[in-house]
């Protein structure tokens, strides 16, 4: 699917907050637009993009059409413990994304 670019640090200490920024290539195509034939463009917009962490889900968007192409997303979660972050997505032609990154928790 689409490339992605995760931003996230890879060292926290127990009980920070850390950031989570995610930059999705994806041209988030409303269906409202016509080719130069005149024929409508399918749409296909990212419907979902969710996050978990040591396996359980910390963040999630549910999105709509009204998402620009390429959308950026930054929210936060506190870290408790060390595992993997991963960032799923899944747009109107079903196509997934997943990006992942590892987390070490000190203290």
């Amino acid at each position: 699917m689409a490339n992605a670019r995760l931003s996230v640090q890879d060292k926290a200490t127990r009980g920070e907050v850390v950031p989570v920024r995610l930059a999705i290539l994806h041209a988030m195509e409303t269906g409202f637009r016509r080719d130069i034939d005149g024929r409508a463009i399918t749409r296909n917009v990212i419907r979902f993009v969710a996050c978990r962490y040591a396996g359980r889900e910390v963040w999630r968007a549910d999105l709509s059409s009204g998402i620009s192409a390429n959308p950026y997303f930054e929210f936060f979660f506190r870290a408790d413990m060390s595992g993997e972050l991963e960032l799923t997505w899944e747009d109107d032609s079903m196509e997934k994304g997943l990006i992942r990154a590892r987390i070490e928790v000190a203290g």
